[in-house]
């Protein structure tokens, strides 16, 4: 029997422009085959929107003297509760009223990673993962994120 696993979006952000940190935003809208619009990462690729656990953040925000905002690590939806880089490539999950699937796990950082510079580590490229809008929704923090099963 499957079982279902349920996260918290802690918040949802947008940037205009790759490489550079992202910014909250009271919801988004999640298309599918392009991801959020006014999001530099959106369109029709493997990694239209990205989600990082604030389990991940608060690794690299001990060693830090200020506070990493949402959004820091270039992540488009910020959660709570959820091994995120443990769910297989596939995995179909509820975000807000999105369907979405998971589609990597990671990604190579960029040279010029703002927070690697700053903190002098990136979480991103080894928990942060990356899902394709298969189904239309709207998300806002406070929303489940529900994981039908692994690999469903």
């Amino acid at each position: 029997m499957k079982q279902e696993m349920t996260a918290t979006i802690k918040a949802v952000c947008i940037s205009e422009r790759k490489g550079e940190q992202k910014h909250p935003v009271d919801e988004i809208k999640l298309i599918p085959d392009y991801g959020i619009p006014g999001d530099a990462h959106a369109g029709n690729w493997h990694r239209q929107v990205s989600l990082l656990g604030v389990e991940s953040v608060l690794k690299v925000q001990r060693h830090l003297d200020f506070e990493l905002q949402p959004g820091a690590f270039a992540e488009n939806i910020l959660t709570e509760g959820i091994c995120l880089y443990e769910l297989p490539v596939g995995t179909k999950v509820q975000i807000g009223s999105a369907l979405c699937e998971v589609t990597q796990i990671g990604k190579e950082c960029h040279t010029d990673c703002a927070i690697r510079k700053i903190a002098g580590d990136c979480v991103m490229p080894r928990e942060g993962i990356f899902v394709k809008v298969l189904e239309e929704g709207m998300a806002k923090a406070g929303e489940a994120i529900i994981i039908n099963g692994h690999g469903a």
